[in-house]
Parts: C-alpha cells; structure tokens; sequence
C-alpha cells in the first residue's frame, strides 16, 4: 500500500535513495524515528538529507506507528510505502521499496539504502556513494565504519533480485558480504554511531553539546 507519491521527474536522476523507517524501537520505548535532533525528528533529518542528495526517487518505507509518523514528512516531495510485514524485519522493507522502485515507469538504475538512526548520514556521504559508483563502476558502494562495512550502502540494479529475496532476519549488509570483490568502500567514521537505546540518545546529545560548545 502507497499511502502518497509526489509525481517523479523522470528526467531527474536515475539513483534512487530508499529509506528504511519501519522498525518498532522496542529497545528505545518510543519511536526512534521521531526523536529530536537539530532541531527536527530524526526521520525529517534523514529525509532532508536525501532530497538534497542527487538521489531521485526518494522512498521513505514506514511501518510500525505509520499513523503517527507519517504526518512528520507527508509534506516532503517523497513515495512513501507502508510495509505490513515490517514485524517480520528489515528485509521485509527493503523488498517493500525494491518492488517500487521495480514498477516505476521509469528505469531505476541503482539505489542507495540508508536508515533513519544514523545521525551523521549527510547528503555529502549519499552523493559520495553514487559518485564513487561512477568512476569506479563497482555495482556495490558501501560506507566503512568500525571495522566492517555497511550502509548507507550503493547496490547496483543487477542486485534487486537479491534484495527483494532477502530472508526476514537479513539485510542488505548480507548481500555486501557475500560480494566483498564487488564492493567499492568509502570511509565514514561516524557511520559506527546508530541510536538504538535511551542511553545511546543521550551521549549523542552530549557529543552534539561539545561539538557546539568547541565551535563556539
């Protein structure tokens, strides 16, 4: 179900970004996605970053608490998709936003895959990741944190099969994993901080308070 499609340019891009948004914050206690941060939610946060990216489409896949979240972005110009089986994991949305993009009337030539707790995803590191795509003409661009690799992560349109078969426990970091020697990197040290729990919010309330503190 596509609770509102904003009419796709279809002369614009052909990278598509694809937000995962769905999950239940059950460590959290309440909605993740609409926690504060600078100023507006966290999935405001993320969406802005992707619309100012070079990405186009920009798909926000919602689930759980969709009637409450919805409202915080229905005015961005974004496909917003409610994943029924978001209880099932994450896999469950990416198959949700690959079969989008799939029936769209036009090509879809790669996607980006980013989630909405990653607090330092910037359309800088999005565009960093198609431009990477580019000049490498690697079909999987992924960011490096923390010893491993992850997303927001680049998939080239010959991996859609495999996203959207993914098994309800995966996500897309199976699909890197299993095609490391088709995998370009670009570095990204903050991508390693996720909120996740009451406490991870509140240390990155502390950091983001030095930061202002520091520059000031």
């Amino acid at each position: 179900m596509v609770f509102h499609t904003e009419q796709i340019d279809e002369e614009k891009s052909t990278i598509a970004i694809l937000i995962l948004a769905a999950g239940a914050s059950t460590r959290m206690g309440t909605p993740k996605q609409l926690l504060l941060y600078q100023g507006r939610s966290f999935l405001q946060y993320i969406t802005e970053m992707a619309i100012a990216s070079v990405c186009q489409p920009v798909v926000v896949v919602l689930g759980a608490n969709a009637e409450q979240i919805y409202p915080q972005i229905k005015q961005f110009p974004v496909t917003i998709v409610n994943n029924p089986n978001w209880a099932c994991g994450m896999s469950t949305s990416i198959k949700s936003g690959i079969e989008l993009l799939n029936n769209l009337p036009q090509k879809i030539e790669a996607v980006v895959i980013t989630l909405c707790d990653q607090p330092f995803v910037s359309n800088q590191i999005i565009n960093q990741l198609v431009d990477a795509y580019y000049s490498t003409k690697k079909p999987i661009i992924a960011c490096e944190y923390g010893g491993t690799l992850g997303v927001p992560a680049l998939f080239s349109q010959i991996f859609f099969s495999e996203l959207a078969a993914l098994k309800e426990t995966s996500g897309a970091k199976r699909i890197i994993n299993n095609n490391l020697n088709q995998v370009f990197s670009i570095s990204f040290t903050l991508g390693n901080i996720d909120i996740d729990t009451p406490k991870d919010y509140e240390q990155l309330q502390v950091v983001l308070q030095k930061s202002m503190i520091s520059e000031s």
